[in-house]
């Protein structure tokens, strides 16, 4: 028996691309950070960058391809099987797709979690792309790792239920029935998903990905739109032959069923649990109620898990067997053939310090739950 581990999306940008995109003075400790993370992870021709960095030769193009070539090995330093870039050459997950898509415009900048915050926009037309924006992204990323590698694209509804809608809806708003508000609401999701996601996750995979993922944090924001945002999955996928994940992170999870069930092309959903989980070790129910939620896919089936086993909010550093006796826990429940191991959330919150020690035991314990349970299917048979 085998147990997947893979990331999930971001990992904080090194501190010599963050001053360079901000047009601040680097000092010796950024430098001291390329060099150390270039030794310790094995990045080929390192040296150069850190060069670079000691001229004070900063073009952004080529730190953002420096800073995809230093979390790549980094995940594979950690050991994880299926890797990306962690969105090293992106700005935020919804300003990303803004950028990059017509239809929207910049109104200022609001909170998102934590002391995170990202740039809103109004649509002010019907959302379209003139060409698919994460080609180009994709090709260097293959071509600098031998690991799998899953794609990630912000999702239709996170995008609509970012965004401020001055189009759709905003003519009559006053006066507006719910039933108009709603069917407003539903085809700006449908055309982000047919206009936006759609061609641009469709043209990655004619580059040659193989699997994707759709990341949709805000899908439980109102739990009466959460068969609209899965429809609307449905439609940015539709037609795409790949592996699909949908990633939902810090929500309630009671509230997705039995409306995932309707997700067409769905392996995993990869979510949050190990933040709301206690620190012992165990492998009961009782002494495992972060993963409380996971009986609902006992009890109704559907997709598999990506199971979150590090807490991205916390510099705590999850010894691997506890990352063990939480896959265990899980694997128990639901067999081990539906579970698939992943952190939380991207782990751009943390120093590269902890997420790298975080992930080296999230492989390690991924390991050693796989030991056991081997163990205890031999000694059943």
């Amino acid at each position: 028996m085998k147990l997947l581990t893979h990331e999930i999306g971001s990992l904080a940008k090194p501190p010599w691309l963050v001053k360079a995109s901000a047009g601040t003075p680097l000092d010796d400790s950024d430098v001291e950070h390329a060099r150390t993370w270039g030794e310790k992870v094995g990045v080929d021709g390192h040296e150069e960058l850190v060069e670079a960095l000691q001229q004070g030769r900063l073009d952004k193009g080529e730190l953002g391809h420096w800073a995809s070539r230093y979390a790549l090995r980094m995940l594979e330093s950690a050991g994880l099987e299926v890797v990306y870039d962690s969105e090293q050459q992106r700005t935020e997950m919804y300003a990303w797709a803004v950028e990059h898509s017509n239809g929207f415009e910049p109104r200022g900048t609001v909170r998102s979690f934590d002391n995170k915050y990202y740039s809103k926009a109004a649509v002010l037309d019907r959302p379209s792309i003139d060409r698919a924006y994460d080609v180009e992204e994709y090709r260097f990323v293959a071509a600098h790792t031998d690991r799998r590698v899953k794609a990630p694209f912000t999702g239709p509804y996170t995008m609509v239920d970012w965004s401020y809608d001055e189009y759709y809806g905003h003519r009559g708003a006053l006066g507006a029935t719910a039933e108009e508000r709603a069917d407003a609401r539903r085809r700006f999701l449908l055309d982000v998903a047919e206009r936006v996601i759609r061609p641009n996750a469709a043209a990655v995979v004619g580059a040659g990905c193989e699997w994707i993922q759709i990341d949709e944090p805000a899908l439980t924001t109102r739990p009466e739109e959460v068969p609209l945002g899965v429809e609307a999955y449905n439609e940015s996928i539709e037609g795409i032959d790949a592996t699909v994940s949908l990633h939902v992170c810090f929500s309630d999870y009671s509230l997705l069923f039995p409306h995932v069930l309707e997700l067409e092309n769905c392996l995993e959903l990869q979510l949050e649990f190990a933040n709301r989980d206690s620190r012992e070790l165990g492998t009961d129910g009782a002494g495992r109620p972060g993963y409380a939620p996971l009986r609902l896919f006992k009890e109704h089936g559907g997709p598999s898990v990506g199971l979150g086993v590090l807490d991205i909010h916390s510099d705590f550093v999850e010894p691997a067997e506890l990352v063990r006796d939480r896959i265990i826990y899980a694997a128990e429940l639901l067999g081990p053939e539906r579970v698939l191991v992943n952190p939380d959330c991207g782990l751009r919150t943390r120093s590269w310090d902890v997420a790298y020690q975080k992930l080296v035991n999230m492989v390690e314990g991924t390991r050693l739950a796989e030991e056991a349970l081997n163990r205890a299917h031999a000694a059943a048979r």
